[in-house]
């Protein structure tokens, strides 16, 4: 068997060596130009190169939840691309989710900014009724911060392209419930995929829609977000202010507004990290699954784009 790792900006050798250990008997080598065709390849934006020349594959394994890039290229029919289920990124993602609801909810960001100045401070105490927390894609992470959230009795709402029932989640889905959730909440967080239908989602249109005083949450896909009209809407009062986490262009640029914002929080897409211990676990268990001839679980829909 040869599996070819072909990942963009990423330290090589420690993948190699984790599947080396999985399947002792296995080549397994960085790709290059004009290499072996491969029985499986660990992806992470390769380029359409890779692709072409890959003409034996029986399976694509993309080391990130998200897709998006991935099914930009020109894939061979048939072939299943599988994007890893967890791999330990859920909690990693409802640990920041929850901190950037808190932090807005408690108002630490006052807080902090008072404490610079020396300055003593008392903000009155706010309701978590007041303060419905909507998570938009309700699929592996979405569920997980929808669960966690709701431990701490904020109300959680939850709107997917599907109908979901989670406890403790309100769920609204398709298009007919859209707009009946983003009105139901006032801190908005983004879990979505990035397809053509959700390419700027959080937009004019849609922000204003959420409660005065909304606040925006994106760990998702910078795609997701116009970011004229997130400031514009801050800057109007109607929203807060936001969390972000991703960006159109990546690292952000040093002259966007987003970085000297006072009501804009950037952090350099760190909300949930890939593991590799995990993530290397849950590849070469489902590569062997497929040796075997068996379905193995998180096979994306390319029609659908997860």
């Amino acid at each position: 068997m040869r599996i070819s790792f072909c990942c963009t900006d990423t330290k090589a050798q420690p993948w190699l060596e984790g599947l080396r250990a999985a399947f002792p008997g296995a080549d397994v080598a960085v790709w290059s130009a004009g290499a072996a065709p491969a029985d499986y390849a660990v992806v992470w934006a390769p380029p359409q190169q890779f692709i072409d020349e890959q003409l034996q594959l029986k399976g694509i394994f993309n080391i990130g939840a998200g897709v998006d890039a991935l099914l930009k290229l020109r894939l061979p029919p048939g072939v299943p691309v599988v994007r890893l289920d967890d791999a330990g990124m859920s909690v990693q993602m409802a640990e920041y989710v929850c901190h950037a609801v808190i932090r807005h909810f408690r108002e630490f960001d006052g807080y902090e900014a008072d404490a610079r100045q020396g300055k003593w401070s008392y903000r009155k105490p706010r309701l978590r009724t007041d303060f419905p927390v909507g998570v938009m894609g309700l699929g592996v992470l979405g569920e997980r911060v929808g669960r966690a959230l709701a431990q701490f009795d904020f109300p959680v709402i939850g709107w997917s392209r599907s109908a979901k029932a989670i406890e403790g989640v309100q769920c609204f889905s398709g298009q007919a419930g859209f707009n009946d959730f983003l009105a139901a909440s006032r801190i908005l967080v983004c879990l979505l995929p990035l397809t053509p239908d959700t390419d700027n989602i959080m937009c004019q249109g849609t922000l204003a829609r959420l409660k005065p005083g909304g606040y925006v949450i994106n760990v998702a896909r910078g795609s997701h977000l116009v970011d004229e009209d997130l400031i514009a809407l801050i800057d109007s009062g109607h929203l807060a202010g936001a969390t972000l986490d991703v960006f159109r262009t990546e690292p952000l640029p040093a002259a966007h507004p987003f970085w000297t914002h006072p009501n804009i929080t950037v952090t350099p897409h760190t909300s949930a990290r890939t593991l590799r211990e995990e993530s290397i676990a849950q590849i070469a268990g489902k590569i062997a699954a497929l040796q075997r001839g068996e379905a193995v679980a998180g096979v994306v829909d390319p029609a659908r784009g997860y």
